[in-house]
């Protein structure tokens, strides 16, 4: 009987709930009103008002039967705190630290003091205990004190203001706020558990805190990404990365509750951190995302609804001190936030679009209320106004806020940078997460090491190098001085070329951007003996998005691709950059002239095609506009002075858009690209011309995988890989 009332409970909360969701996300509202409006339709506030008896037969009050579902609630705000966690980005908060520091450290003090004021006034009836009134006041502070980060960054989403400066600092602010208001909650529930304000106690408290938080975030983190990239790398199981994700939670949930703070803590923290883990993707985050979502979301909201008995408003003075309430927490909010906003320098409206948005209570809210009620800081009664009130602050703040940034003006710098970065989301390589190296000993190798090296660097990519030491095979012939003198150019392993190259590229990252540290990259190392085919295809497994090869034997003197080359990019689905180095036909001086030579210079073709603009991106992130030139060669060009008036014009004009979209990639990558035209020339000539002409040194080519066994790019591919002299770098998609 118990476990088909419980599986009624479940249904209804969900039926309802997400009805309800929907509802409120098609008329502006945050989703998650759904659940809690549900939970108070189903609770004594609305069925339990009009047929009482149904409502406690389907709710009833027997003790086992709550604490059936009362433990999925339990299991669901740790959950929440979780996914909260994993969206908090750290990096954003540091990006715009100092007005958000201010909003953050104004917003939570004055509402704080508001709020801890109101608990010192507040009637002994609604008081749990009259002689804890200072942990009923603390909590009180926290809740009128916290903002929602899922509220706050739903409307600012909606608003298409993520990228805008304000919308940067509403969104940090928020993280800092709600990462602050756990700590506080934390060092609270440690007071409670000490029965008051001892001082040995709370030092333990805060010290244990501070303690934790120092060791999740130095040698936590680094823990939590190793286990991950374990994990992730090693498990044969289904979902084993979600597996390790909640062992992660739980553990750090039982430290903090080990040493005397709620587990609330030590699961968004968990959740900071498994969010920063350089290989965490994005499906096993979506299908963490959809089962808290879908599941334990409208659960444990429904049943704080549940708790809910808005049957009190009757009492005149219950209904006074919720508008107070209200009025506290708004203006509260408002002027700690707008204050902030303005000191930090922000205009008055940007001020004013701050002290709304930070008005968005939601979910964090009614967790904070709900562990006030569970651990007896607050009473039934006091829950309820805290729970309303933050229902009707957050349905209030979308059209607030809505209406403070519809008509906010832009200026002409942060224009420049909000263009420049929907180019970038609109890239091709800037979809990279994580990069896969296979090189050997060998010139090629040695430069796709430091090619992926140098990608991986600018934006702190974890990346996999494969040492690829083939068998020795019985027809091959004995190794020349020559090729002796080539596989010795430098006797650094391709990994270790990788990680310099790495790590000289975040350096200038770092000396560009100040504000927005990229992450150093992780480069692991693994030297394969074995066949280098099945080396690949077992790597290739663990989820990487570009396959970089360099090798000996890459292609014939006709531009075939070797046998090795074909059988590896066939073990590997994505994207593969193919690396040749050549040493201009064995001329050793020509050889130590351009190893000398300061700077490349690079020629990409380039055709209007979405390959060709792959190839010209590569371009850019192989090298820094310090250390390289580029010039893009239009080859789409074809016997235009045949073709009649119209035609020729509307291609006149498609060229031009060609050569514009190379120069509009190439500022927003810091280079100044040169651009070239050969008329009628087949595009193989042309390129052969105008590298001779700009003595380019290396070629890179966006090139379209054609269907077959062996790895085909086309006529003019395989032509200039038999005739070009200098370094070739092939993107095959």
């Amino acid at each position: 009987m118990g476990e088909a009332l419980l599986a009624t409970q479940i249904a209804l909360l969900l039926l309802v709930g997400r009805g309800l969701g929907e509802i409120m996300q098609r008329l502006g509202q945050p989703a998650v009103i759904g659940p809690l409006l549900a939970g108070l339709i189903l609770g004594p506030s609305v069925f339990g008002w009009v047929w009482p008896a149904a409502q406690h037969v389907v709710f009833p009050h027997s003790a086992a039967q709550q604490n059936l579902i009362a433990g999925l609630a339990d299991v669901g705000i740790l959950m929440l705190l979780l996914l909260t966690g994993m969206e908090t980005d750290l990096r954003l908060a540091r990006k715009v630290g100092k007005p958000a520091l201010a909003v953050a450290a104004a917003g939570i003090t004055v509402p704080f003091c508001c709020g801890f004021a109101l608990g010192e006034v507040l009637p002994g009836s609604l008081l749990p205990d009259p002689h804890q009134r200072l942990i009923t006041a603390a909590f009180l502070g926290t809740a009128l004190s916290i903002s929602s980060i899922k509220i706050v960054t739903m409307v600012i989403r909606d608003m298409n203001f993520m990228r805008r400066n304000l919308g940067q600092i509403i969104v940090a602010s928020a993280i800092m706020e709600d990462t602050v208001g756990w700590v506080i909650i934390a060092i609270t529930l440690g007071i409670a558990g000490a029965g008051g304000l001892a001082v040995l106690p709370l030092a333990r408290t805060v010290i244990g805190t501070a303690i934790f938080l120092v060791l999740s975030y130095t040698i936590g983190r680094m823990l939590v990404f190793k286990l991950i990239r374990y994990v992730n790398d090693y498990f044969v199981s289904e979902y084993a990365v979600i597996t390790a994700i909640l062992l992660v939670m739980l553990t750090m949930a039982l430290i903090t509750q080990a040493i005397g703070v709620n587990t609330v803590l030590g699961a968004f923290v968990a959740g900071v951190l498994v969010g920063e883990s350089p290989i965490l993707t994005g499906e096993i985050e979506d299908r963490l995302r959809g089962f808290i979502t879908a599941f334990l979301t409208p659960i444990f909201f429904g049943l704080s609804g549940l708790s809910v008995d808005l049957t009190i408003l009757k009492d005149p003075s219950a209904l006074a001190l919720l508008v107070v309430l209200i009025a506290i927490a708004s203006v509260g909010k408002f002027a700690g936030a707008f204050a902030g906003g303005w000191f930090s320098g922000l205009n008055f409206r940007e001020a004013f679009a701050l002290g709304c948005a930070m008005n968005a209570r939601g979910s964090t809210e009614v967790v904070v209320a709900t562990i006030g009620l569970s651990t007896g800081a607050l009473t039934h009664n006091l829950y309820t106004l805290i729970v309303t009130m933050a229902m009707v602050t957050t349905m209030a703040m979308p059209p607030m806020l809505r209406r403070a940034l519809v008509r906010l003006p832009i200026d002409r710098e942060e224009q420049q940078r909000l263009d420049h970065e929907a180019l970038e989301a609109r890239g091709f390589v800037s979809k990279f997460e994580r990069l896969l190296v296979a090189a050997d000993d060998s010139a090629s190798g040695k430069l796709a090491s430091q090619f992926a090296g140098f990608l991986a660097g600018q934006r702190g990519l974890p990346m996999t190098v494969l040492d690829i030491q083939p068998l020795p095979r019985s027809d091959e012939a004995a190794e020349t001085p020559a090729d002796a003198a080539d596989r010795n150019l430098t006797d650094k392993s391709p990994a270790a070329l990788a990680k310099e190259s790495a790590d000289k590229a975040g350096t200038e990252a770092n000396s560009r951007d100040n504000a927005a540290k990229p992450r150093r990259a992780e480069v692991i190392a693994r030297t394969e003996t074995a066949d280098a085919t099945d080396a690949v295809a077992e790597e290739a497994s663990k989820g990487f998005d570009v396959l970089m090869i360099g090798l000996e034997r890459m292609c014939d003197a006709h531009g075939v691709f070797s046998e090795d080359v074909n059988r590896i990019v066939t073990s590997f689905q994505g994207p593969v950059a193919l690396v040749i180095a050549r040493r201009d036909g064995g001329d050793r001086a020509a050889q130590g002239e351009r190893a000398a030579r300061p700077q490349r210079k690079i020629l990409v073709p380039i055709s209007g095609t979405e390959v060709s603009r792959r190839g010209i991106e590569l371009a850019f992130a192989l090298t820094s506009p310090n250390a390289a030139s580029v010039t893009a060669l239009d080859i789409s060009r074809r016997n235009t002075a045949r073709d009649g008036a119209p035609q020729a014009a509307i291609r006149s004009r498609n060229e031009a858009a060609v050569l514009d979209d190379a120069k509009e990639l190439g500022a927003r990558h810091g280079f100044k690209v040169a651009t070239a035209v050969h008329l009628d020339s087949a595009p193989e000539a042309a390129v052969l011309r105008e590298g001779a002409r700009i003595k380019a040194d290396l070629l890179v080519i966006g090139a379209a995988r054609r269907v077959g066994d062996a790895l085909y790019l086309g006529e003019t591919v395989a032509a200039l890989m038999e005739r070009w002299t200098g370094d070739l770098v092939i993107l095959a998609t």
